[in-house]
């Protein structure tokens, strides 16, 4: 990947389709979220090396990733392997999370080792609302050994989620789950595991801001919000204590980096700060250089 080269890094990027047509999400959690966030057809369709064709033609990398939430959903979900391995071919441009279910226990733990081990993951994604878990339970704590103790990045969702907005009772989707001060106990337990705290945490943004000026290794990223929508604290904080700790994210495919960034420069934030953002946080964080 030359670095160099890049203009942005977007740090949240879905795979919402696998190579053989299966979705991410069952059919009422996919059909709420495209009428919450007013997206459909095409943009939610790409497969992994569209996604690479798609932010190559914008001179961006992506951090791709689906989420694993058999347990609560009944839904199996894309292989993280399969990405893993995609992403590979693509490997200027695309950089793979794999995702495993907790409530697998023991076997999500092998399972994320060999992720880490034969397929090159460099982070995980947890969604604990859609998963049904709370982040400090200790039944994931085996799991969070083997990311502090391989290098990997934990982004974990924050906050209200548009996956059941709308839906009959938000579609059991439980929102206490994703509530930034159970992260806390996370990083306070595993001082050496880097985590990032997915969206602005609403209604929990100024917990969020207290965990990542606080614990050194928590970053926040921007996703799934248009910067418009933004507290007036978060770019506070993102021009002052937090500008080494906050990361573009779109949440693509819902969210475009198109149209996440056309909103971006019209935010007050300081020109030196904008490609801390955009990119060189994420590469910090994520490790990356010219190889």
């Amino acid at each position: 990947m030359r670095v160099a080269d890049l203009v942005a890094l977007d740090v949240h990027v879905h795979v919402e389709v696998s190579a053989g047509g299966h979705n991410s999400l069952p059919p009422h959690l996919m059909s709420g979220s495209a009428a919450y966030f007013k997206v459909a057809g095409e943009e939610r369709t790409r497969t992994v090396p569209e996604i690479a064709a798609y932010y190559r033609e914008r001179r961006m990398a992506a951090v791709v990733f689906t989420v694993d939430a058999e347990a609560a959903t009944g839904h199996p979900p894309i292989s993280s392997e399969e990405i893993a391995e995609e992403c590979a071919e693509h490997a200027d441009v695309l950089v793979p999370f794999a995702s495993v279910d907790p409530w697998r226990g023991r076997a999500a733990v092998r399972r994320a080792v060999a992720l880490v081990e034969r397929y090159g993951v460099r982070g995980f994604k947890f969604h604990p609302s859609l998963g049904a878990f709370h982040p400090n339970d200790r039944m994931l704590y085996p799991l969070y050994d083997v990311l502090q103790d391989s290098g990997m990045v934990a982004l974990f969702h924050t906050g209200q989620t548009g996956i059941g907005a709308g839906l009959p009772g938000g579609g059991g989707i439980r929102l206490k789950y994703s509530d930034p001060m159970a992260v806390d106990d996370v990083a306070a337990d595993f001082p050496d595991l880097r985590i990032v705290l997915a969206h602005p945490s609403f209604p929990w943004q100024d917990a969020a801001l207290a965990i990542a000026t606080h614990k050194p290794l928590v970053h926040i990223d921007l996703s799934g919000w248009s910067p418009k929508y933004f507290p007036p604290q978060l770019v506070r904080y993102a021009n002052t204590l937090l500008r080494e700790k906050v990361l573009f994210g779109s949440d693509f495919p819902v969210i475009t980096p198109d149209r996440w960034l056309a909103d971006f420069a019209k935010l007050d934030v300081r020109p030196e700060v904008v490609p801390m953002i955009l990119k060189e946080n994420a590469v910090r964080l994520l490790g990356l250089g010219d190889a």
